[in-house]
């Protein structure tokens, strides 16, 4: 799985969390493991000229997912072989630090969580309906619980 990912905010984040947390969420629905995403951390005035350009919102938001729309892992009338490019997701620390206070966890959990979030959104996931709503996060902290077991678990052994 290509991701890149480019931290633009001037604010250290878990860099390595975010890409092995996309990573696993990737791997765990089944995309093709040559396919690419690419992942910007931006300040507040970026993201906040981010979604008011490309959704007509005010203000930052916490996650923009911008799924490519041929991310088809292979075309059936080519013989060349492609690599799907997902698309791109853009955090921001800064409103990912606001919402862990109120939810009580740390800012580096909420850029994890965010960062499933966006992948499912790339992946076609949407929870603008109540039914949406209810398969789309629960698939995301199945993911969540998973890959944080996973880690434990290799932190556990590295002791």
């Amino acid at each position: 799985m290509g991701i890149e990912i480019a931290n633009e905010s001037g604010q250290a984040v878990d860099e390595s969390g975010i890409v092995d947390a996309a990573r696993f969420a990737l791997g765990e629905m089944g995309v093709n493991p040559l396919a690419e995403l690419s992942v910007m951390i931006v300040d507040l005035d970026h993201m906040t000229a981010l979604n008011k350009r490309w959704m007509g919102g005010t203000g930052p938001t916490d996650v923009l997912s911008f799924p490519m729309d041929d991310a088809m892992p292979s075309r059936p009338d080519s013989t060349e072989p492609t690599t799907p490019i997902l698309g791109d997701l853009v955090l921001s620390p800064d409103v990912a630090e606001a919402q862990a206070r109120d939810a009580g966890h740390s800012t580096t959990d909420e850029l994890h969580m965010l960062t499933v979030h966006g992948v499912l959104h790339v992946l076609g996931y949407d929870h603008a309906e109540p039914e949406q709503a209810k398969e789309m996060f629960g698939l995301q902290n199945r993911l969540l619980e998973a890959w944080r077991a996973g880690r434990r678990a290799a932190q556990g052994a590295e002791s």
